[in-house]
C-alpha cells in the first residue's frame, strides 16, 4: 500500500451499541454531507483498513459520509485471530450492519441522510444480507472484491442499486460474482471487472479505480426517496 496515501483525517470517534456489545468506529462528516456510507470491512480486517480508508476519503472529498466500524469487538478479534470463524459469520457481521444503520438513522449528526452500504471481500455478502433487511433504508450498495455470493437467500430481496467490482486477475471470484448478480432482486444492478487487477487491487492506480467507480455509484443513487436521478 505504499502507493497508496491517506489522510489521518477520518474523523470522530464513535461507540456504536448494538445488542450487549459496544462497537468503536470512526464518523466522517464533511461539510453539507449529502449522504452516508457504511463500510463492511473484509474477513480479518476492521476500520483501519488502509484501502477502504483510502476510498473512505475520497468519498467524503465529494461530501459523502462515512462510517468505518470494525464489525467485532476487541475480545472477539482476540479470538477470531485463532479461530477464523467469526469473519465468516455472516448473519452475525450482517446483524452488526443493521445495528449501525439503526444508529444513523438515530444519531443526530446522520439521521437526515441516505445511508449507502460498501462492502469488501466477505464484507460484502454481509452488506447485501443487511441491505435486504433494511431495504427502506440503503439506497446504493458497492462491493469491492466482494463475496456476494455469501448472502445467499438474501440476494433476490435486495432492492438498492448495486455494484460489484472485481479484479480482472481475481478469476474466482468473478465467477461467484456473476453468479451472485444473476440472482440479486435489484432493478439496478452492474458488475465492473477491473482490468489487471488482483483481489487487493494493489496495482497501481486500481484502488484509485475502485474509488472513482464507488464515488461515481453513490453520487448517481444515493440519495433522498422519490429526487428522481437521469439516467
Amino acid at each position: 500500500m505504499d502507493r497508496i496515501t491517506e489522510s489521518e483525517d477520518v474523523g470522530a470517534c464513535v461507540r456504536v451499541e448494538i445488542g450487549s456489545v459496544t462497537l468503536e468506529g470512526d464518523l466522517g462528516l464533511p461539510e453539507s454531507a449529502r449522504g452516508v456510507v457504511l463500510f463492511a470491512h473484509g474477513s480479518g480486517s476492521g476500520r483501519h483498513s488502509p484501502r477502504n480508508r483510502f476510498v473512505a476519503q475520497q468519498l467524503r472529498e465529494t461530501r459523502l459520509a462515512t462510517l468505518l466500524l470494525d464489525l467485532l469487538t476487541m475480545e472477539e478479534e482476540a479470538i477470531d485471530q485463532h479461530t477464523t470463524h467469526l469473519r465468516f459469520n455472516i448473519e452475525l457481521l450482517a446483524d452488526r450492519l443493521v445495528g449501525a444503520i439503526d444508529w444513523l438513522a438515530e444519531d443526530q449528526r446522520t439521521a437526515g441522510l441516505p445511508v449507502g452500504c460498501f462492502g469488501a471481500s466477505t464484507g460484502g455478502g454481509a452488506a447485501l444480507v443487511a441491505a435486504a433487511r433494511r431495504a427502506d433504508r440503503i439506497r446504493a450498495i458497492v462491493s469491492r472484491g466482494g463475496r456476494p455470493d455469501l448472502a445467499g437467500s438474501a440476494l433476490p430481496r435486495v432492492r438498492a442499486p448495486t455494484l460489484l467490482l472485481v479484479g480482472g486477475e481475481d478469476e474466482p471470484v468473478i465467477g461467484l460474482n456473476e453468479k451472485a448478480l444473476a440472482q440479486l432482486g435489484a432493478p439496478v444492478k452492474k458488475l465492473v471487472v477491473v482490468p489487471g487487477a488482483s483481489h487487493l487491487f494493489e496495482e497501481p492506480g486500481k484502488l484509485e479505480e475502485v474509488a472513482r467507480l464507488t464515488a461515481d455509484w453513490f453520487t448517481r443513487y444515493l440519495h433522498p426517496p422519490g429526487e428522481v436521478k437521469e439516467e
